[in-house]
């Protein structure tokens, strides 16, 4: 087992220990870590409770139609459509909570199960029982991406009849910070049966360029049919460090290799190039699972390995930071929810590790994922979708800020936005899974998502 201590001095050193790379820059969170912490056993403790009851609640499924061949496009898909899931909770004093659950349990469904089980259960509740109400309901996929909705959009709700940002809630630091550091997740439109070792450079560069020094990437477009190689790839890695240079952080998201390609071909480059993690390199339903994510974490003493962005409960991730096997959580508030999204950063602190929520959806689930990153001891980044999605900034009438790669939470109640007029006129719904087989490639056997 990687000894843990030694992990986390690799992770924050210096340059000279670290091999080039720079200190990472805490702004929410670990940079904290010294200071006291108000002890609570659930993120609402302490609150003191206002009779505000739900009175209904309406899910708006949302669209954004691309009239282009394609929004986004990785492995053998192309994606034409970003949906949202709007949830707002209205309530006895007129205050109205908004977020989402996640879209991609699909808006329409959502929608149909809050209307047949969760607003009939919840008409008449009161929103200070929101970690009792709502945390963690269900185990289906539509269940948890509903049922988490409702928690977020609670929590919305009792930040506006405090008068206080939620991320002030949920802390337990006395003066928490509200700038969030963000990091640029793309790396979905270069095509490697085009030029897409250029398209990938240029890509970092423009996101260098706009102040961001974090660039996460994916597989680009289908190595089966591009004929693409580990041994044509890793000369393209050490050409994207090269270009962007030693400081900048690079992040790469998993890829579809077996595990002994991985730790003894890709792991030593990841290393050698000082990349700042790997994303969910082994899949998390796999029987060796824990194991190979800790084998693959040895294999790399200053690179960090990260993971979870489908689980939904604190008992899914204790095992893989108990052990060090990851040393980066990406749960998502759409899928846990913000109270057990609470409860997994507060267990990512406790072993040591960092808390770093996968958002590639819109700006309904960001303004959720960052007050969480804002509000846990373990919040270290964000992610932030790069790829066009007007469901991310233009449904709200004044935006979160993003200067620099840092996000500055407003100073206002609650998640701090209001949703613009006409919404569902301007973003009407459009029925059909978001994504379809790259037509270029013409083979019927070719795998969607990982060929």
């Amino acid at each position: 087992m990687k000894n843990l201590s030694r992990r986390l001095f690799v992770a924050q050193s210096s340059a000279a220990i670290a091999g080039g790379l720079t200190t990472p820059f805490f702004i929410t969170g670990q940079h904290r870590a010294n200071e006291p912490l108000v002890d609570k056993a659930f993120p609402s403790e302490g609150l003191d409770r206002e009779d505000i009851t739900i009175t209904d609640i309406k899910v708006t499924p949302l669209s954004y139609k691309h009239d282009g061949p394609y929004l986004w496009r990785c492995a053998g898909l192309y994606v034409w459509k970003s949906d949202a899931a709007l949830v707002q909770v209205l309530t006895n004093k007129g205050i109205v909570g908004i977020a989402e659950g996640s879209p991609y349990r699909g808006p329409d469904k959502l929608k149909a199960y809050t209307d047949k089980y969760i607003t009939p259960i919840l008409k008449g509740a009161n929103v200070f029982d929101v970690d009792f109400l709502t945390n963690n309901q269900g185990h289906s996929h539509v269940a948890q991406g509903a049922w988490a909705g409702i928690n977020n959009a609670l929590w919305d709700i009792i930040g506006k009849a405090k008068g206080q940002p939620v991320y002030k809630l949920l802390s337990n630091q006395v003066n928490p910070s509200n700038k969030v550091k963000i990091y640029a997740s793309g790396g979905v439109s270069h095509a490697w049966y085009d030029d897409g070792a250029e398209e990938l450079i240029e890509e970092a560069l423009r996101y260098k360029e706009a102040g961001y020094d974090t660039f996460k990437f994916r597989n680009g477009t289908s190595w089966k049919y591009s004929g693409m190689t580990m041994k044509r790839y890793i000369p393209i890695l050490e050409r994207l460090r090269k270009a962007v240079g030693p400081d900048f952080k690079l992040v790469i998201e998993k890829f579809p290799w077996s595990f002994d390609t991985i730790v003894n071909e890709l792991c030593p480059v990841l290393e050698d190039l000082k990349f700042y993690w790997y994303e969910e390199p082994i899949h998390y339903t796999q029987s060796e699972s824990l194991e190979q994510h800790l084998a693959i974490n040895e294999a790399m003493p200053s690179v960090m390995v990260s993971g979870g962005e489908s689980w939904w409960n604190r008992y899914q991730v204790r095992p893989y930071v108990a052990a060090g096997a990851m040393n980066i959580i990406q749960t998502d508030a759409n899928l846990s929810g913000i109270s057990e999204g609470w409860h997994i950063g507060h267990t990512v602190h406790n072993h040591g590790q960092y808390y770093c929520p996968h958002n590639w959806v819109g700006g309904l689930t960001t303004i959720a994922n960052i007050h969480l990153v804002a509000g846990v001891p373990s919040g270290h980044m964000c992610e932030l979708n790069q790829t066009y999605n007007p469901l991310k900034w233009e449904i709200f009438k004044d935006p979160y800020p993003v200067e620099n790669g840092v996000l500055t939470i407003p100073d206002k109640p609650g998640f701090g936005v209001e949703l613009i007029d006409d919404l569902e006129k301007r973003f009407p719904w459009v029925p059909g899974n978001y994504y379809k087989r790259n037509p270029t490639f013409k083979d019927t056997d070719l795998p969607i998502w990982w060929s």
